[in-house]
């Protein structure tokens, strides 16, 4: 397994898919609202504002108002509080524009009386996908987990490197 500079893992060259999950002492409900409420995701997911409805069919779009497009997609599949699924095009870079569509689905399954299962799938173009695809994820609900938890932001190198571009 080979670390990166700002977390994450890369992939055997035959995989498809990154999978990534994490327990949040929270509410399905609560979980819900912080993947699909602008200012809360923009919270933990280095500043990035993604503006959707939320319903099956309607797009997204995902910035860093005024200085960088993130990413753009489609709602696929929309099922309140439980499992979100979407396509993903990356926007930051011509190196990830490149790779083209890939598709990220969240599901939340509760855990006990207390707590939450979130499961983060995103599947890839291809074999060998460019790993900045992925790369994000582990800052990003690490991010998440902390907001939920403590009410405060977390800091990673992502987070660091927008605030300093904004």
């Amino acid at each position: 397994m080979e670390k990166f500079p700002e977390a994450g893992v890369a992939l055997h060259p035959d995989d498809t898919a990154a999978v990534f999950e994490v327990f949040v002492k929270t509410t399905p409900e609560r979980l819900w609202e912080a993947i699909t409420d602008t200012d809360l995701r923009a919270r933990y997911s280095f500043g990035v504002r993604t503006e959707s409805e939320y319903s099956q069919g309607s797009s997204y779009k995902s910035s860093v108002p005024g200085v960088i497009d993130i990413a753009e997609g489609e709602n696929v599949e929309v099922d309140p509080p439980r499992r979100l699924v979407q396509t993903f095009t990356a926007l930051w870079s011509d190196d990830v524009k490149g790779e083209g569509e890939s598709r990220v689905t969240w599901e939340i399954e509760p855990v006990g009386d207390d707590s939450c299962r979130l499961s983060v799938t995103h599947e890839l173009p291809r074999k060998g996908a460019n790993g900045e695809l992925y790369g994000g994820w582990p800052m990003i609900l690490s991010g998440l987990k902390t907001l939920l938890e403590t009410g405060e932001d977390l800091t990673t190198p992502g987070s660091l490197r927008y605030a300093q571009a904004s």
